[in-house]
């Protein structure tokens, strides 16, 4: 009987172990995720800075002279957006600190291109344009590629914390291990004693029955919850943030082929693959922004007609200009309004996972007290029928 009452003394302290296990697991995989994200929608917005950037310095350049204060200052502020991002990244997680070095190594050339491109434009020297030119080979071989691939691993670490989220109420089925442990236990003690019931095994059995059915119900909706974060508004993010960042990488584009004058073409080619590109990761997640976009591509269209008609100087004048119905102007739309729908969705994602693990901590540690208690119970339970059989 002693030893019957081991086995039901461990069988609750097995449930309880596995719920505190699991609250403690799911609560570290939500904090996981919430970092994670938050590091991996910081590196996004750098890349985003970098890019607006870059297509403000492009556009700025093809008014030629001093360029608009106004697009200066947009640059400016871009750059030093994106240095402070770098800065701040670099501190939030060490893995990712020697390519966001790297990067931040790359900015200063390119930043340095610029600048020696913008002071011989202001005097109307071509070689401005080839300074222009290496600046943005810089961005793209240097710079971009480093945040691209710590884009894709925090991305990966992402979907590694959610896994790690749905998979924690699984540790709680190992609990049926133990209420089996309860049932044997008891079916065995009513047939030595010839009682059917013994009230300290049964309530430790109803105890550690209802402790690991609502721990594991409670789980698993902070898994689903989890889950639909992933699916809705952390996808969105995600895509909403590429599409941003392929349209302004695409505006960089539609300047370069007015620049190098005829000898564009790959530049456009460039161009139509990201807007495509944009548009397809749009069409999932917002309709008007799609049709924001489809707007401002349709002004591109006009530049392009004009300037494969050899009006040049006309597609430049379009270019540049802020007129209400004018190319930029369609763009500044889209990029405000993508950018509202970025801050939107990120703001959605990180207010679901902030502190969601909270409650598994609490749960858990709930689910090992009634272990515990059914620990007890069960022992008293087994003490009672040891000294009657004395």
């Amino acid at each position: 009987m002693r030893l019957a009452g081991v086995v039901a003394v461990l069988a609750s302290l097995a449930v309880g172990v596995l719920g505190v296990q699991a609250g403690l697991a799911q609560s570290k995989a939500l904090a996981s995720a919430d970092a994670d994200t938050r590091q991996l929608v910081g590196i996004q917005d750098v890349r985003n800075d970098l890019v607006v950037a870059d297509a403000t310095a492009t556009n700025a350049f093809l008014v030629g002279g001093l360029e608009p204060p106004e697009q200066r200052a947009k640059y400016d502020a871009a750059i030093a957006a994106a240095a402070t991002g770098l800065a701040h990244l670099a501190g939030s997680n060490e893995a990712d600190a020697e390519l966001l070095g790297k990067a931040n190594a790359g900015l200063t050339t390119y930043t340095g291109l610029v600048e020696q491109a913008r002071a011989n434009n202001r005097q109307g020297f071509p070689v401005g344009a080839a300074y222009l030119d290496q600046a943005s080979s810089v961005l793209r071989s240097e710079v971009l590629p480093e945040l691209d691939t710590l884009v894709q691993t925090n991305s990966d670490r992402v979907d590694s914390s959610f896994a790690a989220v749905s998979n924690t109420p699984r540790l709680l089925a190992l609990g049926v291990v133990a209420l089996i442990a309860f049932v044997v236990v008891q079916v065995w003690l009513a047939r030595r004693t010839h009682r059917r019931l013994n009230a300290g095994l049964f309530w430790a059995t109803v105890l550690a029955l209802v402790a690991s059915v609502a721990g594991a119900f409670v789980l698993d909706r902070s898994a689903q919850n989890a889950a639909d974060v992933r699916t809705g508004s952390y996808a969105d993010t995600v895509a909403v943030s590429k599409a941003y960042s392929l349209a302004h990488d695409a505006k960089s584009m539609e300047s370069f082929t007015l620049i190098k004058r005829g000898s564009g073409q790959a530049y456009e080619e460039t161009f139509q693959t990201e807007t495509a590109e944009a548009r397809s990761l749009l069409a999932g997640v917002d309709d008007a922004l799609v049709q924001s976009l489809d707007a401002w591509t349709a002004k591109h269209a006009d530049i392009r007609e004009l300037d494969d008609a050899g009006k040049w100087d006309d597609a430049v004048a379009l270019a540049i200009s802020t007129e209400p119905d004018s190319p930029n102007a369609a763009f500044d739309a889209f990029s405000t309004a993508a950018s509202d729908s970025l801050e939107a969705s990120a703001a959605a994602t990180q207010d679901a996972l902030s502190g969601a693990g909270t409650a598994a901590v609490a749960l858990g540690w709930l689910i090992l007290v009634a272990g515990l208690v059914a620990a007890v119970l069960s022992w008293r339970g087994i003490s009672k029928r040891v000294e009657e059989y004395r």
